[in-house]
């Protein structure tokens, strides 16, 4: 009776070594569960990026409102008769 008390406890004792530090063990487990969670972070940022673009080329594509933002905010655009004021924040403003 003694040995096979000895025997159940070797194999339990196996059987916990494999659950907590062998392949597909729960070491593992954790570490593909925050990498899955770190891609699903990373997904959902690109699916925002994705809809950003995908509004702004609609837009490009329908009207010229857009173009002329666009004309205006990144390469400067003034139209005739148009007059540019550059405002510059004063330096003193920012002081923490």
């Amino acid at each position: 009776m003694r040995l096979f008390q000895i025997g159940l406890l070797c194999l339990l004792l196996l059987l916990q070594y494999k659950l907590w530090f062998a392949h597909n063990g729960v070491k593992d487990y954790t570490r593909l569960q925050t990498a899955v969670t770190k891609h699903q972070k990373l997904n959902e940022q690109l699916i925002k990026r994705n809809k950003l673009l995908e509004a702004d080329i609609k837009d490009l594509k329908t009207g010229l409102e857009g173009v002329e933002e666009r004309a205006r905010n990144e390469l400067g655009l003034i139209k005739p008769g148009e007059t540019f004021f550059r405002l510059l924040p004063n330096k003193n403003t920012y002081k923490e």
